[in-house]
């Protein structure tokens, strides 16, 4: 059933404001202007503050989050810090793109107390779903921050709702920024997004939206929800939720544009970039006249494809009289800066928060970022590094949010090796995607299809404009979305999905079983125990308490036994801890057992995982803050550590990791474990606590290293640092881009590692039969040998490539028109390619094996119509082995020498 809410709240019915129903999009809409018959909203209402402002006083970003979030603090709202633009407390979005993300799920649900009630925050949210209209529309961005006032109203604790919420609006609005109280309206649109529902108003204000206010009240229906409970929004079906949330966005960057009256939204708050980019790139100065018109038309519909841009320039051109191509001329360059100002600033935030750019997930969407920026600085004629307008960014910003500072270097660093990787990128694409396109013209395709355009992209970092100008000069048409990068970020927001539990057994199993005590938790040192069995389940155990630590947090399960019989694997379901035992049928319920761990594999993983803590600590010092865990992994004789890292860890810096490490170990720190509230955590510890991933639940187990690393970790650990032993780093793999593992040991584990590397260099200065001093110098001086030795050998490989031409320039056979020359002779393959190659003829075969390697190498004319690779097979299908090539040579191995001349017959007759 549909549920038409009433919305008419205490100031409209006692302040006399009327509900109406917009003539143009027919939508409700209130309104304190009797005259009044549109809703506000574009395009039933233009623009009316371009060049006129709507507030009476001029505002900077500053000064208009300052006016609101003291508003609100009047209000006895308590005031809360920005949250990162990574959401680390929750792995089910990649960015922030509005305040309430801060508070979802735990907060929402209740698992978790809100940092005030009601609060009041302004919050930098991204979102791509605009990527392509900003810089051309005039007022979209793909940063803006979210000021917002949010209200819980848990069961039986009312806050406040729709009343005060509205008030608060008009009273601000009006009062505190001087709008005219007749020209704002409050148009009802239901809101649903993530699953959650409710009625909401858009305020609006001479057409433009400055605010949406939403109530939250209902979530997704479950399949046997109660039909007389149900509400139906935009087409879903939805419940009411126990928690009521009061979820406001004003737009704070719309706000000073309206009191600036600008040409744009991105002269109003970007201005620090934009007017420098202006001046470098020389660029004509453009009547503001044809700007605000711009401005203004656009903002009656959304750039969705090339129609609706091509519209607007000819209806844009008309009205300032002038033709459409010099219209573009003209606009172009200041759309190119704008959109450069926003995605930079964008960058900005994204990288100082932590994300590393890479091919997966944030990292993919803040290369896009880096590459669409670059490829306009290339259309405007800027050889500036992006680097430097960053730097323009942290410097302004860091006035606000200080850390932009701390992160200045590490941010360049990145934005520099990034812009490196793209030039390499388009030195390699080139061939790509010449490539691609003869492959398609043999197909007869004459236009390259959208999926390989957003495949180049995607797989190969190439943008839409490169690959156009690349496959236009090989004569493939290519025409590009002017929503291309909105549909390459969606693609990459749909990745985006938990992963699913192991399930050991059914859940309904073990429902009715007592929740399982952790003697891990109160005793880690705990080798041995007693406790009651309180189920059997297949061949499971269950106990009333246990020191088994279950698999999880990159920990593996402990082992050990239980009445003597062997346990073979130890899992948790819920707060169930399950023993897997070789003989289940020894065990009853109710029977009480004696547990004992397999200390030697627990303590080595408690010294790996305490180690992890340490040398993550160390990781951020040396390369920054920027080093985020990407997942873990320990074992007896090993552990292995994952990072987000934007290029490969130096040797100078692994030394420099380690010994710092080391050091924590030596001094003996205390490693404290505490139980904490969620939100007393987070506000005490920031979110690095989420290193190894979301932890769930209301309250949470922080693993605190004395001035060092503090972490949400389940895993067990040890009380002390001294007890870890020695910390060494084995090696570092890249294991895919904006990843490095580094694979380490510690204590006995890196005892045998230092055991096994000195067995080795014994071996090695017994073989070379000098002291271990001496090894460095002695093996330089043999690989120096062996270098010059080489080249005498290639010296000779090609004397003898020169006599064997000679000799076999004298055995050509003609078959029909064609030379040629089949030879079983001596020699490497690549002794054997260079003599072919030297005895190429445009109407030649050349085909030659070798009696000692095997090798074989076929070369053809280009006069010829045969592939080399074709001849190559017949070869193999004589004497085996196999190869392949290109048309004009080919090479491979054969499996049977002592059919090589048999095959070169063979050949022979099929030409």
């Amino acid at each position: 059933m549909v549920i038409i809410m009433d919305m008419s709240t205490r100031m409209f019915k006692e302040e006399g404001w009327l509900r109406k129903t917009c003539k143009v999009c027919g939508k409700p809409f209130w309104t304190i202007d009797p005259d009044r018959e549109t809703c506000g909203d574009p395009p039933c209402d233009e623009y009316e503050f371009i060049g006129k402002p709507g507030i009476p006083r001029k505002y900077t970003l500053e000064e208009m989050r300052e006016a609101f979030l003291s508003y609100f603090e009047r209000k006895n709202h308590g005031r809360v810090k920005r949250y990162p633009v990574l959401p680390r407390w929750r792995d089910d979005v990649l960015l922030v793109g509005a305040s309430i993300m801060d508070f979802q799920p735990w907060v929402i649900s209740g698992e978790a107390d809100p940092p005030a009630n009601p609060l009041t925050i302004s919050q930098p949210s991204i979102r791509f779903t605009d990527i392509d209209n900003v810089g051309i529309t005039g007022r979209h961005f793909t940063i803006f921050e979210m000021m917002a006032h949010h209200a819980f109203n848990y069961p039986g604790k009312p806050i406040y709702w729709m009343d005060e919420t509205v008030e608060y609006a008009y009273e601000f609005f009006t009062k505190d920024l001087g709008m005219k109280g007749e020209d704002i309206t409050f148009k009802e649109n239901p809101w649903a997004g993530g699953g959650n529902a409710g009625p909401a108003f858009e305020v609006l204000y001479r057409g433009l939206e400055v605010a949406t206010l939403v109530f939250m009240q209902y979530k997704l229906a479950p399949p046997d929800a109660d039909p007389s409970q149900i509400v139906e929004i935009k087409g879903d079906k939805y419940v009411p939720m126990d928690t009521r949330v009061v979820d406001t966005g004003y737009g704070l960057e719309r706000l000073v544009w309206m009191s600036q009256g600008t040409p744009t939204a991105y002269d109003a708050v970007l201005g620090y970039v934009v007017k420098p980019l202006k001046r470098m790139a020389g660029i004509d100065k453009i009547d503001d006249r044809i700007l605000m018109e711009n401005s203004r038309l656009a903002g009656m519909f959304d750039i969705e494809d090339m129609g609706d841009l091509r519209v607007l320039r000819e209806t844009v051109a008309k009205n300032v009289d002038m033709a459409p191509d010099e219209l573009t001329r003209l606009v172009r360059p200041y759309e190119l800066i704008y959109a450069i100002a926003d995605h930079t600033k964008a960058l900005t935030f994204m990288l100082a928060d932590g994300v590393v750019p890479s091919n997966a997930k944030a990292g993919y969407l803040a290369r896009l970022l880096i590459r669409k920026s670059i490829r306009h600085l290339r259309e405007l004629g800027l050889q500036i590094p992006l680097s430097e307008i960053v730097a323009m960014h942290i410097k302004e910003l860091h006035k606000t949010f200080p850390e932009f500072k701390e992160m200045e270097d590490v941010v360049i660093d990145m934005v520099n090796v990034e812009e490196r990787k793209y030039a390499d990128t388009l030195d390699r694409g080139n061939d790509l995607v010449r490539r691609e396109i003869e492959r398609l013209k043999k197909q007869g395709v004459g236009e390259l299809p959208l999926e390989r355009l957003m495949l180049f992209y995607e797989s190969h970092g190439l943008t839409p404009e490169i690959v156009k100008e690349i496959a236009e000069k090989e004569g493939m048409t290519v025409r590009i979305p002017d929503n291309f990068y909105s549909l390459v970020a969606k693609e990459a927001e749909k990745g985006i999905k938990e992963e699913e539990e192991k399930k050991i057994v059914d859940f309904e199993l073990v429902q009715d079983l007592p929740d399982t005590r952790t003697l891990y938790y109160e005793e880690p040192l705990m080798k041995e125990f007693d406790a009651k069995v309180v189920g059997i389940i297949e061949d499971w155990v269950v106990l009333d308490a246990t020191a088994f630590y279950p698999e999880g947090g990159g920990q593996p399960c402990d082992l050990g036994e239980l009445n003597g019989v062997e346990v073979l694997d130890v899992q948790k379901v819920g707060k169930i801890i399950l023993h897997k035992v070789k003989e289940p049928e020894k065990f009853k319920e109710r029977g009480i057992v004696h547990g004992k761990i397999n200390w030697e594999r627990r303590i080595q993983h408690m010294r790996h995982h305490t180690g992890t803590h340490v040398l993550m600590g160390a990781l951020v010092r040396v390369l920054g803050k920027h080093v985020w865990q990407a997942g873990s992994q320990l074992s007896t004789d090993w552990a292995r550590l994952d990072i987000a890292h934007y290029k490969r860890v130096s040797e100078e810096e692994l030394k420099e990791i380690e010994l710092l490490a080391n050091r924590i170990v030596m001094e003996d720190r205390e490693v404290k474990w505490e139980w904490l509230p969620r939100t007393e955590a987070e506000q005490r510890y920031g979110f690095r606590l989420y290193q190894g991933g979301v932890v769930p639940g209301r309250v949470i187990r922080v693993l605190n290293i004395k001035d060092w690393d503090v972490q949400a970790c389940g895993g067990t650990h040890l009380p002390r640092t001294g007890l870890i032993g020695p910390i060494k780093i084995l090696r570092t793999e890249r294991i895919q881009d904006g990843v490095e593992r580094i694979i380490f040991a510690c204590g006995e584990a890196a005892i045998k590692e230092w055991q096994k590397e000195r067995e080795i260099i014994s071996k090695t200065s017994e073989v070379f039969r000098v002291p271990l001093e001496k090894l460095p110098e002695t093996a330089g001086r043999f690989f120096e040998e062996w270098k010059q030795a080489r080249k005498e050998v290639e010296k000779l490989n090609k004397e003898l490539a020169k006599l064997l031409v000679y000799e076999l320039e004298n055995r050509v056979e003609k078959i029909g028109e064609i030379e040629f020359i089949g030879a079983v002779v001596e020699g490497e393959i690549d002794h054997l390619r260079e003599a072919a190659l030297k005895l190429k003829k445009s109407n030649r075969i050349v085909a030659l094996i070798s009696e000692e390697s095997n090798a074989v190498v076929v070369t053809v004319g280009e006069d010829l119509n045969y592939k080399a690779g074709d001849l190559i097979r017949i070869i193999t299908r004589v004497a085996g082995g196999g190869g392949g090539g290109k048309k004009d040579l080919a090479q491979g191995k054969i499996k049977n020498i002592l059919k090589a001349k048999e095959a070169l017959e063979e050949l022979k007759k099929a030409l």
